[in-house]
């Protein structure tokens, strides 16, 4: 009988171990979330604060207006209609967000990464050029042609991109692995940050001239979302 009961201890405190070992930390749902000693002063928690559930309703999870176009009649030829936490508050806590994309012809969604998710795109209308770039030291470029129907996934973080290669507009939706992807349009982060980048150092890191650096610096840095 002991030795029963000391196996059954034994095996308890193994699977505790076990359970301690795999625990971490929840991602950050935001760009930053700074510890504060006095919570009078705190505004977010890591995510939204959490409705009184005898308050929801069916509006929480609910969201309309994704069938219509964004307008595309801007620099880069795109724009991105986000669902997310912010317009569907019900998605707090889940994990999940979604985006309409809309492309004018040769327009392009530019290189650009989501810090918290895997995005998972499908076509809807149109011709897409797409791709991810892996991280270093290999780079590695992964490009596929989507034509309608056709779906592609770009792993969370990597520099991804989509470019409409046909004459007619396309359409894109997209499922995100987040309440709040987050995303870096790259070109906008690195020349159009505020306060701007030193373009010494920049003239460095991309072996560009000084002065091509502050042209692009002085350039609009238009953002499709």
């Amino acid at each position: 009988m002991k030795k029963g009961v000391s196996f059954l201890v034994a095996v308890a405190l193994m699977a505790l171990a076990s359970s301690l070992a795999s625990a971490s930390d929840p991602s950050p749902l935001q760009d930053t979330c700074v510890a504060i000693a006095e919570p009078k002063n705190a505004v977010f928690v890591n995510g939204k604060f959490c409705k009184n559930p005898n308050l929801t309703k069916a509006e929480d999870f609910f969201y309309s207006g994704l069938d219509k176009p964004g307008n595309v009649s801007n620099p880069v030829g795109s724009a991105v209609t986000q669902v997310n936490v912010a317009q569907i508050a019900g998605l707090n806590t889940l994990g999940i967000s979604a985006v309409r994309i809309d492309y004018a012809p040769y327009g392009q969604n530019p290189p650009h990464t989501h810090p918290r998710a895997t995005e998972i795109l499908t076509v809807l209308e149109g011709t897409l050029l797409v791709g991810f770039v892996t991280s270093n030291p290999e780079n590695r470029l992964f490009t596929k042609v989507l034509n309608k129907g056709d779906v592609f996934v770009f792993p969370i973080g990597l520099i991804h991109f989509q470019f409409n290669i046909g004459h007619t507009n396309a359409v894109a939706i997209a499922g995100l692995s987040s309440q709040n992807p987050g995303v870096i349009t790259i070109a906008n982060a690195v020349f159009g940050s505020d306060p701007a980048i030193d373009p010494d150092f920049l003239a460095r890191a991309f072996q560009l001239d000084k002065n091509v650096v502050k042209n692009l610096q002085s350039r609009f840095w238009y953002d499709n979302n």
